[in-house]
């Protein structure tokens, strides 16, 4: 699905319209997050920058669509995800449930701090 992809713009116009709605809202939310954020295509994948360094990569795959990476250090934090947890440094949100907008918010405004700190 992201064989040459040029951009973000690109491999949104690729996906089925259901699954781009969700993406393009996660989309939406990063950028109202963090507006001097980057966006391009690493790993095949849409991903966010700041100041040249990735932030958080999101992809849609055939029935879900995942958030990496995980942001450490908050015990709070780690117990919401949990059921999202799909591998050590990747979230799985399922196609055929609403996304957890409030709980996709914090991790990445977690994220951004962690950058911004490191």
């Amino acid at each position: 699905m992201s064989d040459g992809i040029a951009g973000v713009d690109e491999y949104m116009e690729r996906l089925p319209t259901e699954v781009r709605e969700r993406l393009e809202e996660v989309r939406s939310l990063i950028r109202s997050i963090a507006p001097e954020t980057g966006e391009t295509i690493s790993y095949g994948i849409p991903t966010v920058t700041l100041g040249g360094r990735y932030v958080v990569y999101y992809a849609a795959w055939k029935s879900h669509m995942s958030l990496y990476p995980v942001p450490r250090g908050d015990e709070e934090l780690d117990q919401e995800i949990a059921p999202y947890l799909a591998g050590k440094g990747t979230l799985r949100f399922p196609h055929d449930r609403p996304l957890p907008i409030g709980l996709i918010e914090k991790v990445v405004r977690r994220l951004v701090e962690q950058r911004l700190d490191g």
